[in-house]
């Protein structure tokens, strides 16, 4: 390959990579919005929206993981100009998040005290967390659905337009919060249950947001008909390559759920308003590196949908040298962050302690994250290897950093730095596997059908 072949795929990357960092900058800034406004109502509003929200990063991890199989099948066949079988995919994830979107929200709805009673025995944060719950109930059902069309317009390459939604969605979740947390224009003051209101209303927009743009495209269009509509082969491909991305995805959101499960029960509430903005800042510092993963799957799927074998293996390449650079850069921008958060954080001066050094932590844990996040769920999903990532990291998060977790802090009991200390080990225990797999070049396989039923 000639550079100038090589800077055509630099391009490529950034310009699918831009979209998708305001895209995700505004997500974090959604999150960043919540702390900040909540950090003004009180310390146990910002734990128990912290503490709920880990159902919504579950539910995320598994929408995320159909979202990933749509992108594996459809930017492979967009890649081979079949649109038909574009659609057929899409509808195939639609069943399955649909289903996933509304037990959850069914159980948010039902049972949310409950939901909260398995993070922490803090009554206070128990209730709060609970009417929180109730009412963002039907913003995971919204979800279900925008996630998958969004993924769908990715994976053919239209990254700005659902960008685009997600920014308008972003931005008027940020107004209605602080209107709804601070009762602004005549609205009553709502706290904690302001932001699920503020979430709700924002999705339903959304949505519809959607169903307008499907209406007038002239490419992909959000049919609920396709769900109904069964093809066999795709549908095997799709459970094959897809379930395991799933069970990956929701495997390690659960699993980092055990974490504020061992931080919510063991290590106290100072601990949970400490890694609420730990959280925050680590959001920020990875947006770079995870964008970057995001468009290079989309780019390699195209690539090897159109049987360009050599050249999606040198944009894999590229792909990991930008993926180190953003990685060193969203570690500087957290230790950047730190004196800002320290000075802001309404913590107690056991909260401000923690979080100092949890910042430090997460500063180089960013680059654990971004090398296995591009490997595991961009370039091998790229190419249809899911289920070595499913392994990897069950094996990694069950079998090593749930285990510690829970060892260091309710058995040995180690002071709480010490057992965030080895909670955040987990991303560089399996380098030496991923990384290895990576230049197996295993993962480069072409994965479309020449025939569908």
């Amino acid at each position: 390959m000639n550079r100038q072949s090589k800077q055509n795929h630099y391009g490529r990357i950034m310009k699918l990579t831009l979209p998708i960092i305001v895209q995700n900058l505004l997500s974090t800034a959604v999150s960043s919005s919540d702390v900040v406004m909540l950090n003004y109502v009180g310390q146990a509003h910002i734990s128990a929206v912290s503490l709920a929200a880990q159902y919504a990063n579950v539910l995320f991890m598994i929408l995320y993981g159909l979202g990933t199989g749509v992108t594996m099948l459809s930017a492979q066949y967009y890649g081979k100009k079949d649109l038909r079988a574009v659609h057929l995919v899409q509808g195939i994830a639609l069943r399955f998040s649909l289903i996933c979107s509304g037990l959850f929200g069914a159980a948010a709805l039902l049972f949310p005290r409950l939901m909260m009673r398995a993070f922490t025995p803090d009554e206070t944060l128990i209730e709060i967390g609970a009417q929180y719950l109730r009412c963002i109930s039907v913003a995971y059902l919204c979800w279900g659905v925008i996630e998958i069309y969004l993924s769908t317009l990715r994976s053919i390459g239209r990254v700005a337009v659902a960008s685009a939604l997600n920014t308008f969605a972003f931005v008027l979740n940020i107004l209605l919060n602080a209107v709804f947390i601070f009762g602004l224009f005549g609205a009553p003051k709502l706290g904690a249950m302001g932001v699920a209101i503020g979430t709700s209303v924002s999705r339903l927009l959304e949505l519809l947001l959607c169903l307008i743009v499907s209406r007038t495209s002239q490419d992909v269009k959000l049919r609920f008909s396709d769900a109904f509509h069964l093809n066999r082969l795709l549908q095997k491909d799709f459970v094959r390559m897809a379930l395991p991305a799933v069970l990956n995805d929701t495997s390690w959101g659960l699993a980092f759920s055990m974490y504020s499960v061992v931080i919510g029960q063991f290590l106290g509430t100072d601990m949970v308003a400490a890694n609420s903005f730990a959280t925050l800042a680590r959001s920020f510092g990875t947006i770079l590196c995870f964008s970057v993963a995001s468009a290079g799957g989309i780019l390699l799927g195209q690539l090897i949908g159109e049987n360009r074998m050599e050249e999606a293996e040198k944009a894999g390449k590229q792909l990991m040298r930008l993926t180190v650079l953003f990685g060193a850069v969203g570690g500087g921008i957290i230790l950047a962050a730190m004196p800002i958060m320290l000075n802001f954080a309404d913590l107690t001066e056991a909260g401000k302690g923690f979080l100092r050094v949890m910042l430090f932590i997460n500063s180089y844990y960013v680059m654990g994250a971004a090398v296995n996040t591009t490997l595991i769920a961009g370039v091998f999903r790229a190419g249809g290897d899911s289920r070595w990532g499913f392994i990897c990291d069950t094996i990694d998060m069950w079998g090593y950093g749930v285990p510690l977790a829970f060892l260091t802090a309710a058995v040995l009991k180690l002071p709480p730095m010490w057992v965030y200390f080895f909670m955040c080990t987990d991303e560089f225990v399996k380098w030496p596997w991923v990384i290895s797999h990576y230049r197996s070049n295993k993962w480069l396989r072409n994965i479309t059908r020449e025939q569908l039923e």
